[in-house]
Parts: structure tokens; C-alpha cells; sequence
């Protein structure tokens, strides 16, 4: 085994060591050379510990799994790569490819410290922190890390900036500006759907039910076997759905162009119309928004646009203006069974269950 730090001397007399490996120096601060080797040796031996644990570790884990050892963070890249839909099996490759991630690409796991990890989460945003925790985490399920190298409670917490939806004067100035009726029938149904840019543009005739008026599709993301969300064709999403194809595909022109070219057009249009801070996914937000400062059910909302977890709709409608009514006229309200909706019209509600049979 070779020794880490090498002896010399210099003109002044002094003696100094030499770092083999990062070519860092220093001072031993004696001129008495059998001091001085004494000093280089502690050193040596100090750092030849750790190495000898290391190499006795790594035998022993190698009797494991043979492959422990050699182990780098590309192959976990990789296997995390290859689960889930294409489309998010894409998405990852294409996050992972950073270079963030370029400190412990080629590094072993077993030599990776909490350093390394602490190092690119504070250089970094919440993107490359999310993907890194689940690089860490699937390498201790598949087995291929024996220790944690960061616990959950030291991990840097994922501060979430918050997003807000278009506004209908925003949504009403770029349709405005856009000559192109297809693209402006499509921000038109992105407003009245919350649909996500590529679920709408790959809507077809099928999707339309107009004996039972409701429209209905399934997210791109989650797959053929995911529940379909269903909404109510009203009054204007059938205004926009009439203007449409009535065969094939609804927005044809646009299916062709890919995610990227639909989000460069849409910022183009914003900038036309002195817009800012807002893109295509604004208008899920928007809808969401929307739908809870009317008093929307949560629960249709979430069927709506498609999100299985309560807390990611909660996120998608966070911004939203809630204007409560006055306590004492719902109590009012209440003690005669009388809801007071937005438009303050009022619904009485049956008093008993024969009522309500009736």
C-alpha cells in the first residue's frame, strides 16, 4: 500500500510534507529531520487506517454481492430510468442527464458520503434534490446500498414555490391575440377543462359522448388502465366542442407538434400580450383555482383533472381568492335549511325523509 504523504525540504531548512494524491502541501515545522520523519509517518499511519477498515469492508461485502463494490450511480440512473410509463421513463432520462449529477455519476456507492449528497442539494433546486432522494432510495431497496447515506430527517426540505393559474383577463387577452382559430379554440378548452397541453391536444370525436354530454379522456401519463376523468359538456365547453372537427382528431395541427413546440407558442403569445409568470400548466392551475373559490365539490374537482391524491389537488388550488360567507347568515341560513350559493340564490332542503321521497 502506498503512502499518502511524501517528505522534502526545502532552502530555509524546515521540512514539509507532500500530498501524493491531491498535491496539497505543508509545513511539519522542524528542521530536524528525524522529527520530521517521525511526524511524516503519524500521518501516513493515520490515513493508512481508515484505507485497511475500508479494504476489509469492501471483502467482506464483495462475499455479498460481488458487484457491491464496483457499483456506481450511472447503473442506479439507469435502473431508475427504466420504471414507469415510456413518457416518464423519458422524463427521467432526460432530468438525469444533468450535471448536477456529474460529482457522484461515476462514483461507488459504497465510497459516496453525505457530503457528496448535502453538496448537490445546496448547489441545486428542488428538481435534482426530489431525483437524488430517489436514487438513494431505490439503491437501498434493491440492496445494493447497505447503509443510508443520508436519514430522512436530514434531508433538505423541498421548499415548494407557489404557482398560479391564468387569470380569465390573461386568458382573454391571448386568445385575443391568436389569429389561429384551431390554437384559439384550444386555450379556450384548456380554460373550461383544466386539461393537461397534451391530453387535450390528443382528444378526438371518441371522447365525446353527445348523447349523455359529458366528455371524456385519459391522462397520457398514467396509462390505458388509469380511471378516465369525465366532465359535463355545459354550455360553453359545447360552444368550443361544435366549433371543433366533428370527426377525427379536434385539434389536428396541433397533435402533429410535439409538447415543447406548443409551450414555445404559447410563450410567444404571452409575450405578445405583455404577459408574464405563466404557462400552459397554468391552466390547470387556473381551473382548480377556479373551482375552489366557487365552492366547487374538492372531490369532482380532483376526478376533473385527474389527481388521485388530495394533497397534490390542494397544491394545484392553492392561490385561490375563498371570499366565507357571514357566519351568522349561514347559521340563519342553516336553521331553516337554506343554502346560500354564490349567485345568492337560495335551495331549501327537505326537512324530513318523506319530503325527500316525495
Amino acid at each position: 500500500m502506498h503512502n499518502k504523504f511524501r517528505l522534502y525540504r526545502r532552502k530555509g531548512g524546515a521540512f514539509y510534507w507532500h500530498d501524493n494524491e491531491t498535491g496539497k502541501q505543508g509545513t511539519l515545522k522542524t528542521a530536524n529531520k528525524r522529527e520530521a520523519v517521525l511526524l511524516l509517518n503519524a500521518k501516513n499511519e493515520s490515513n493508512r487506517a481508515p484505507v485497511i477498515n475500508l479494504a476489509l469492508g469492501r471483502a467482506y461485502l464483495s462475499a455479498h454481492d460481488p458487484k457491491m463494490t464496483e457499483r456506481t450511480w450511472s447503473v442506479v440512473m439507469e435502473e431508475y430510468a427504466s420504471h414507469g410509463l415510456a413518457t416518464t421513463q423519458k422524463r427521467s432520462k432526460r432530468a438525469l442527464k444533468s450535471k448536477a449529477f456529474d460529482l457522484i455519476r461515476e462514483k461507488t456507492l459504497i465510497e459516496t458520503t453525505a457530503e457528496d449528497f448535502l453538496s448537490i442539494c445546496k448547489r441545486n433546486g428542488n428538481s435534482v434534490g426530489h431525483y437524488l432522494r430517489r436514487l438513494h432510495n431505490l439503491a437501498i431497496n434493491l440492496g445494493w446500498l447497505p447503509w443510508p447515506i443520508l436519514h430522512k430527517a436530514v434531508w433538505p426540505k423541498i421548499r415548494i414555490k407557489s404557482k398560479r393559474g391564468i387569470t380569465p383577463e390573461e386568458h382573454a387577452a391571448v386568445v385575443a391575440s391568436e389569429k389561429n382559430p384551431e390554437r384559439r379554440a384550444y386555450y379556450e378548452l384548456l380554460y373550461e377543462t383544466g386539461a393537461a397541453q397534451t391530453d387535450a391536444a390528443m382528444l378526438t370525436s371518441k371522447n365525446i359522448d353527445w348523447r349523455t354530454g359529458v366528455l371524456s379522456y385519459r391522462r397520457q401519463k398514467l396509462g390505458e388502465f388509469s380511471e378516465p376523468a369525465r366532465l359535463t359538456i355545459g354550455k360553453k365547453l359545447r360552444e368550443i366542442l361544435l366549433f371543433l372537427p366533428p370527426e377525427g382528431d379536434l385539434f389536428p395541427t396541433i397533435k402533429k407538434s410535439g409538447a415543447n413546440a406548443r409551450s414555445t407558442e404559447f410563450r410567444r403569445r404571452c409575450r405578445i400580450a405583455c404577459i408574464q409568470g405563466v404557462s400552459l400548466h397554468s391552466y390547470r392551475h387556473s381551473w382548480a383555482q377556479r373551482a375552489k373559490a366557487c365552492g366547487y365539490p374538492q372531490r369532482f374537482a380532483q376526478e376533473a383533472l385527474g389527481h388521485s391524491s388530495r394533497a397534490v389537488h390542494e397544491a394545484y388550488a392553492r392561490g385561490a381568492t375563498v371570499i366565507c360567507p357571514a357566519l351568522d347568515e349561514y347559521e340563519d341560513g342553516c336553521a331553516q335549511k337554506i343554502i346560500r350559493l354564490h349567485d345568492q340564490t337560495s335551495v331549501s332542503l327537505p326537512t324530513d325523509v318523506e319530503t325527500q321521497a316525495s
